[in-house]
């Protein structure tokens, strides 16, 4: 899912491409061999950890910022987005307590395919189109570089949390710190959120 440009609107666009063409996959595995669970498992797998670790990505990197520089009422689009983001790693741990393959299974893949898409569609729309009008080219590109930097090291999730987030608290943290920011040196404030997955 590598994308060339180091534009973090442009990387977070790359990888939704990525997930939509992933869950078509997982249709054709399902069509083409039902009763075949490695096949399942074989394209689920890469896709349940890169949405959990998508997601992570987004709350670290993506929204803190979005917070700072989006002028389309950002606190909502981020609140939803961390709901959204936690239907889908309900739906991505529940498949884990399940039998690849069984309909317990398919309905939490469902679950998590049908939170991803609306989540997508809405970050696409509102998110993503404001920080692009709003956030300049070479602040985009820090964080996409930031954001390329953190799959580098987290190919999987050890090591990572990826429990819920409470929206609210995350919200009001991230505006505390921009807060302090604007208060003190006037800095961006770009990876002064280390420990932000424990919202």
């Amino acid at each position: 899912m590598p994308s060339e440009s180091t534009d973090i609107t442009d990387q977070i666009l790359a990888h939704h491409e990525w997930f939509r063409e992933q869950f078509v996959r997982l249709d054709d595995a399902k069509a083409a061999s039902p009763a075949n669970p490695d096949a399942l498992r074989a394209v689920w797998d890469p896709l349940a950890t890169k949405l959990d670790l998508h997601a992570i990505a987004e709350e670290e990197i993506f929204y803190p910022q979005l917070l700072r520089r989006g002028t389309e009422d950002p606190e909502e689009a981020t609140l939803d987005a961390i709901g959204d983001h936690n239907d889908i790693r309900d739906g991505v741990h529940a498949a884990e307590a399940h039998t690849v393959g069984t309909p317990e299974w398919w309905a939490a893949v469902t679950a998590a395919r049908e939170a991803n898409d609306e989540h997508m569609a809405e970050e696409e729309r509102e998110g993503i189109a404001d920080f692009r009008a709003n956030a300049p080219a070479g602040l985009r590109e820090a964080l996409g570089r930031q954001f390329a930097r953190f799959f580098e090291q987290h190919p999987t999730t050890d090591g990572v949390n990826v429990s819920d987030k409470n929206p609210e608290r995350y919200v009001e943290t991230i505006e505390r710190d921009i807060a302090q920011t604007r208060a003190g040196d006037g800095s961006l404030g770009i990876g002064s959120l280390k420990g932000q997955r424990q919202l």
